[in-house]
């Protein structure tokens, strides 16, 4: 896929990275480590905002960064660096072979089996080759711009962005994994204030994509961040109660968040999980489904291996409300005694970690306005503001603002209310919405809950 638009440098290949990793690792095992791992990166972005019809920033930036990770016996160390230059790679390996060296043993250090390593991994269309310039971008935040001040009500646009990157990724292994790949995310914003009799309300639309085709409209984006401020006019403060709340699905997905930080292996090693004694469990209600699955194409968090170069699979992490397994690297799986699940993610200056990849709670049958009439009365949760968790126990809190619901029907907006509740019941009474959509790597329909208490007026 091409365009007119495009750079007079065409992106860099990840194989062009290759060869920096091949000095790296020879250098690792000439001053001694035993086992080591390197990645090298390469990324490229370009962002440009617009405000009052003018050009208010422009946002380039480009750099290449490489990371060793070394082994002797069953100490470790990593290092990271942005000089790629052949001295700067001889001193990076001889300085992480001194680290380790002074390291504490770690017995569950260690590169992946050489029998989970990705051997054929598939083409997940993550990168489109169409490259944008400032002109256009500029352009396009213009229509973001327009779109929301053409909204009633709308006082003005706050800022209206749109943005393009593209990376390369190469990783590499002393016992012979070798692979990168490529990435490229198309991204629209905007912020829309709306007035009315001197009180203000503020709001925003995002969307990103893979590949520009699959991007909404400029003209769609600034609409609904005027549309979404313009509905927040006449906000007030709802009294406090237990009442039953739906997450909209634009916030739903910070439950599935909580789940998987939940179930990461290095919570439930370190026991610091309320979910830890919880496998195999029903979690969720028998209809409740959520998926992580690497493999989508195009999607948001897909990875042809994970950042230990295991082979990664589609996972059914909740199955009829049940926990089905942990999210695992290869060290956690070791202290478990388990085998890696294929969650590693692999930083340019650390161990590897543990991220989920394109994770989604499946649509249920009921539309949010038949959940409204099964609420009859109670609150709809749009927006949230700085959510507290206690991983021990699953105790909950955020600041929130939405709209009522009266009678079944969304009503008066609402603000200033802050909900609290535990996720274990949280999790038992969840039910999902029709509405699921495909926006990010953590994705869920809208969710209604019970046992929340609402603190208002």
């Amino acid at each position: 896929m091409g365009n007119p638009t495009q750079h007079a440098d065409a992106p860099i290949s990840e194989k062009a990275l290759a060869p920096v990793l091949n000095a790296l690792l020879e250098r690792a095992k000439f001053y001694g480590a035993n086992q080591a791992d390197a990645i090298a990166t390469h990324g490229r972005s370009l962002s440009v905002k617009v405000r009052d019809r003018a050009l208010e920033d422009v946002d380039n930036s480009e750099g290449k960064d490489i990371g060793l990770r070394v082994m002797i016996g069953q100490r470790q160390a990593s290092v990271s660096s942005s000089d790629l230059s052949t001295l700067s790679i001889d001193k990076l390996a001889e300085r992480a072979v001194a680290m380790a060296k002074l390291a504490p043993e770690d017995p569950y250090c260690g590169l992946a089996p050489e029998a989970l390593l990705q051997k054929n991994p598939q083409d997940l269309e993550l990168y489109d080759d169409t490259q944008m310039t400032p002109a256009k971008l500029k352009s396009r935040a213009h229509q973001v711009e327009a779109a929301t001040a053409s909204v009633k009500g709308i006082d003005r646009a706050e800022g209206s962005s749109a943005s393009w990157s593209s990376s390369a990724i190469y990783f590499k292994t002393s016992h012979g994994f070798s692979g990168g790949w490529r990435s490229s995310r198309h991204g629209l914003s905007g912020v829309a204030i709306a007035e009315q009799n001197g009180a203000m309300e503020r709001d925003y639309a995002y969307e990103g994509s893979r590949w520009l085709e699959d991007l909404p409209s400029p003209e769609k984006i600034g609409r609904e961040a005027g549309e979404r401020a313009a509905a927040r006019l006449g906000a007030i403060q709802m009294r406090s109660g237990a009442l039953p709340v739906l997450f909209d699905r634009r916030v739903a997905n910070s439950l599935v968040a909580a789940l998987f930080g939940a179930i990461s292996g290095t919570s439930i090693a370190r026991g610091t999980s309320f979910l830890k004694n919880s496998m195999g469990e029903q979690v969720f209600s028998s209809d409740i489904n959520i998926v992580d699955d690497p493999t989508l194409i195009r999607g948001h968090g897909s990875r042809p291996w994970d950042g230990e170069g295991v082979a990664t699979e589609r996972r059914n992490i909740i199955e009829d409300g049940k926990l089905t397994t942990w999210l695992l690297n290869c060290s956690t799986a070791k202290q478990l005694g388990l085998e890696t699940t294929g969650h590693a993610m692999r930083g340019i200056g650390g161990p590897p970690g543990i991220s989920s990849t394109n994770s989604w709670l499946k649509a249920g049958d009921l539309s949010p306005n038949a959940l409204y009439q099964k609420m009859g009365h109670g609150l709809l949760i749009s927006e949230m503001f700085g959510p507290s968790l206690n991983n021990n126990t699953g105790d909950y809190s955020v600041g929130v603002s939405g709209f009522q619901i009266e009678n079944g029907e969304r009503t008066t907006p609402v603000n200033e209310i802050t909900i609290a509740g535990n996720l274990v019941e949280v999790f038992r009474s969840l039910i999902a919405a029709n509405d699921l959509k495909f926006d990010g790597s953590k994705c869920a329909p809208s969710v209604l809950v019970e046992g929340l208490t609402l603190a208002g007026s």
